[in-house]
């Protein structure tokens, strides 16, 4: 046994906390200092490095350090500051760290990079990236739609590492049993083919019938060779997001994150602002801005609520509008996707449909009571919209979900001065307290980091064939159902400092869901024994 190849192994390495007769018959003697360390002591040293660091990026390359040289002790000092670490290790400091990965590239990560120009290698990459471990989870990226910052082509392979690392930070799914996946396509950013330092293809991106070749060849590919495999897609395209999550869902465990999980997070969210303000869902009016991939995504797992509280789908359509740069979209638009096109809305309803081109025009036609934006569009919740908003809604509930922070559409502090106190508030990244009279407001963050590693979990520990759409219902009520209603300026949404807390209450009330269903591939007699079973912790 070669024992610089264990050190150089993270997810064999304990460094200075191998023991000494581990170091003897590992043949480690001499290759480390003599003292013993435990993982305690190493946390603390490690966290007294990183706060030396002087910027978010610099803190989070030092992370990634640990990562790349010892996964335990990474997730041992990652679980003992979830809150603090994770806008470093994630968003928003991870769009950083994607618009910079070419420069800043040291090391893999223990991804698998598939090109598009060899699509004979994929079977070979994965087993390769895969080595002797068993994978249960896969995140997957084509990087086309990157958070607000777009096409991302190779680079975006971080959003595919980073998530996983929550995954396992968050809900304890095993390091050795993930695999980020990169699809490179090439990409349409001029700004990376023209850079030298740019590690991945250097051609447009490939569309159309070979896209979707190469898409299924991987799929097919990674279901014959990992048995049980949940599959998660990250960041794809508009044009391809829906289309590939309605093409396999029902075939494989299949999840979307910016469908999806962006979808459950805030339903979660207005579930949580609706036992607070003590109002029932189907009265409500929902008003979409930014009709994207994530928009029209959340838009439809909203619908499908309200057609659970025993609304007809046409009767639940008439709750909702979309906005995008167009203004309201109208059934007679050809631009329509197909995801937009179920809330597009006929001109005839309206007086002057002709004027409904902006944001404010429509609050004032339309009365919204809740106002999700995904549109990228900083600013565009302006008081101007708010105090219209919040003239025709005793508690406006408002979710300004855009990130980074530079591209959300509101601050909290704002729209809880606009409303004089009464909006019902979460952001999409990280927000601070927010005092207003006597009364200090907690801000929800509608971050998906809040479900999908629970949701994950939950499907895994279950063994669940599918994920389908009551066993997301149960996600997000299982998350709605843990605010505080009676406690002044509650949260609509637990904090991320609880993350570890509520991602097993999560993952109980998905499994709980697929066993009701039939829809485990074993018998699970214990969902509570399952889930523990199933779950890692970060110790020697």
């Amino acid at each position: 046994m070669n024992g610089l190849n264990i050190l150089n192994d993270p997810y064999q390495n304990k460094g200075t906390a191998f023991t000494k007769a581990e170091r003897a018959s590992l043949n480690l003697n001499g290759l480390l200092p003599p003292v013993v360390q435990s993982i305690s002591q190493q946390t603390q040293q490690v966290y007294a490095q990183y706060q030396t660091k002087p910027t978010a990026l610099a803190k989070r390359q030092f992370l990634m350090t640990i990562f790349n040289e010892n996964r335990t002790l990474f997730f041992k000092l990652f679980s003992q500051h979830v809150a603090e670490f994770m806008p470093i290790v994630y968003d928003p400091t991870i769009a950083e760290s994607i618009e910079n990965y070419s420069r800043l590239f040291v090391q893999p990560q223990g991804a698998a990079f598939l090109s598009i120009d060899d699509p004979q290698d994929i079977e070979t990459t994965l087993r390769q990236a895969a080595g002797e471990r068993r994978i249960r989870l896969i995140v997957v990226t084509d990087a086309e739609e990157i958070l607000g910052i777009g096409d991302w082509g190779t680079n975006g392979v971080d959003i595919a590492v980073g998530k996983l690392m929550v995954y396992t930070a968050a809900a304890g799914i095993n390091p050795s049993e993930v695999l980020p996946v990169a699809l490179d396509v090439g990409t349409d950013n001029q700004a990376l083919l023209d850079d030298p330092l740019y590690l991945g293809n250097r051609h447009a991106r490939i569309k159309g019938d070979a896209y979707h070749q190469f898409v299924d060849q991987f799929v097919t590919t990674a279901n014959q060779l990992f048995d049980n495999l949940y599959l998660h897609f990250e960041d794809f395209g508009r044009d391809n997001a829906a289309v590939l999550l309605n093409q396999y869902k029902d075939q494989y465990t299949i999840f979307n994150d910016d469908i999806q999980g962006t979808g459950i997070i805030t339903l979660a969210g207005i579930l949580g602002a609706l036992n607070i303000s003590k109002q029932q869902l189907t009265d409500q009016i929902y008003l979409c801005f930014g009709a994207g991939t994530a928009g029209a995504g959340i838009a439809a797992q909203i619908c499908a609520e309200f057609m659970r509280h025993g609304l007809s789908e046409a009767e639940a359509k008439q709750h909702f509008y979309m906005v995008d740069k167009q203004g309201l979209l109208f059934d007679d638009d050809p631009t329509l996707t197909p995801e937009q096109r179920p809330f597009a809305r006929a001109r005839s309803e309206f007086d002057h449909p002709d004027e409904l081109t902006n944001l404010l025009a429509v609050v004032k036609a339309v009365h919204p009571t809740i106002m999700v934006g995904t549109s990228t569009q900083p600013g565009t919740f302006t008081q101007a919209v708010v105090t219209e908003m919040a003239a025709h809604a005793e508690r406006p509930i408002i979710f300004p979900l855009s990130n980074p922070t530079k591209l959300a559409e509101a601050k909290a502090s704002d729209l809880i001065k606009w409303s004089d106190g009464r909006a019902l508030v979460a952001t999409g990244v990280p927000s601070p307290d927010v005092t207003y009279g006597s009364i200090t407001y907690h801000i929800g963050q509608a971050n998906n980091a809040l479900v999908y590693p629970g949701l994950g979990l939950g499907v895994i520990a279950s063994t669940a064939k599918v994920l389908n759409d009551q066993m997301i219902s149960a996600a997000a009520h299982s998350l709605g159902g843990i605010v505080d209603a009676s406690e002044a300026g509650a949260a609509v949404l637990p904090p991320v400092s609880k993350l570890n807390d509520f991602s097993t209450t999560v993952a109980t009330a998905v499994a709980q869901s697929a066993v009701v269903q039939q829809l485990t591939r074993t018998k699970i007699d214990d969902v509570d024994a399952a889930i523990i079973q199933t779950k890692w912790t970060p110790e020697y």
